[in-house]
């Protein structure tokens, strides 16, 4: 019985014949009980399995996770970065409302790893399609997509649970109360992040639009569709803007690039590569403006770069670089701490920085973004990015970090 209970009424042990009771059974008989009894139990392991499958089956919707997380360290603690894609399925075309997602771990009955509600659960929502001033992000049409973006966060590496699995609720539309889901089953790879040395040298450099799960994150945000397939390249990429003695940005005003303390600086290979492609033809940007040298496009937004292949599908990508001042050409081998070329300002980019990441493809946007640590480097304080301009804050002792990505603002020491 569906949505019931099946009572497994006993079976007697005796019967009756021409009045009298008897307490034994001729073979026969005993098997067709015992067949029958079988029968019973079958049934209630089916009512059970289909009440089960009703109940799993009851909010339309399809969820997926693109790309499991790899396990990367950052400010002395180990994060699992991720999205969770879902999408209404409701033949009737009815609204959900997504109204909590929890994110479970190994344990069965353990409390979950994180949970979102309300407005922080919005906030961690994107809708593909939709626009950004929606009224509830958290309300999906049917046929239409939601996208959560999620950041769990453990204190070590023996933490880390091998897989994840996900519990959604919703309000349906014209449905009386609330409906749950679990699915989205992820195993988290157990593969290392990738080891890679400075793509700078020196000090005052600001990790801005570094890793982390802030609703403004420029990077972690931007969800791309090329080629037929929706991306997110720049899930852990870092715009590296540096700051002077001054701690500013730029001395003599923002109006020129030569006046903007990171612009020249030389930019370094992070391991032994091959060169797999490079662009050296768009002109630079005036800085500090929303005005480009060239309209933005696929082959355009990157300006002049430099994607490195350093094996087993992970590529570098050194993008927004000067003009002609590129030294290596595709196909050329190169050394770790090599210099490639010169922090610039072109392609989308309002100001000389570098725009560096590590994804699976020969592509700056074609491509998943991976999850990477530099050998060492010193954490020097925090910095901020403003309408006024930029500043930082140093820290009471330096830090050394070793086998750690820079999360966002972070103002670090090259060696």
């Amino acid at each position: 019985m569906i949505g019931g209970r099946l009572r497994d009424q006993p079976f007697q042990s005796s019967v009756t014949f021409n009045g009298r009771t008897r307490k034994h059974l001729g073979t026969s008989m005993k098997r067709t009980l015992a067949k029958l009894s079988i029968s019973v139990v079958l049934l209630l392991h089916l009512a059970i399995a289909l009440a089960r499958a009703q109940t799993h089956s009851a909010v339309p919707v399809d969820l997926d996770i693109p790309v499991a997380p790899t396990p990367v360290k950052a400010d002395g603690k180990v994060h699992l970065v991720y999205e969770l894609h879902i999408t209404n399925f409701d033949k009737p075309a009815r609204d959900l409302t997504l109204t909590r997602v929890e994110v479970l771990g190994d344990s069965q009955d353990g409390a979950p790893l994180a949970r979102l509600v309300g407005e922080d659960l919005a906030k961690q929502m994107a809708r593909p399609g939709a626009g950004e001033k929606l009224p509830d992000k958290r309300r999906i049409a049917g046929g239409m997509r939601a996208v959560v973006f999620i950041w769990i966060t453990v204190d070590s590496a023996a933490a880390v649970p091998r897989r994840l699995r996900h519990r959604l609720a919703f309000a349906i539309e014209k449905v009386n109360g609330e409906r749950t889901v679990e699915g989205a089953v992820i195993e988290v790879r157990p593969d290392a992040p990738l080891v890679i040395g400075p793509p700078l040298r020196g000090e005052g450099w600001m990790a801005a639009n570094g890793p982390s799960n802030r609703a403004e994150n420029e990077h972690r945000r931007a969800i791309n569709t090329v080629d037929g397939k929706a991306r997110i390249a720049q899930r852990f990429a870092i715009d590296w803007i540096k700051f002077g003695a001054n701690g500013q940005l730029w001395s003599a005003g923002a109006a020129k690039n030569a006046n903007w303390f990171g612009y020249g600086a030389e930019i370094l290979a992070v391991a032994d590569a091959v060169v797999a492609s490079v662009n050296d033809a768009v002109p630079e940007n005036k800085p500090d403006t929303e005005s480009r040298a060239v309209p933005i496009t696929l082959e355009t937004i990157g300006g002049n770069y430099v994607i490195l292949d350093l094996g087993n599908g992970r590529y570098a990508l050194y993008a927004h670089m000067q003009p002609g001042k590129i030294r290596v050409k595709a196909g050329d081998k190169v050394r770790r701490g090599e210099v490639l070329g010169l922090v610039g300002n072109s392609g989308n980019s309002d100001g000389p920085h570098l725009h560096f990441q590590i994804c699976d493809a020969n592509s700056p946007l074609g491509s998943e973004g991976l999850p990477f640590v530099f050998e060492s480097f010193d954490k020097l304080g925090e910095g901020q990015l403003s309408d006024n301009g930029a500043s930082w804050k140093p820290i009471g002792k330096v830090e050394g970090r070793r086998m750690e990505i820079p999360v966002e603002n972070v103002v670090v020491r090259f060696p």
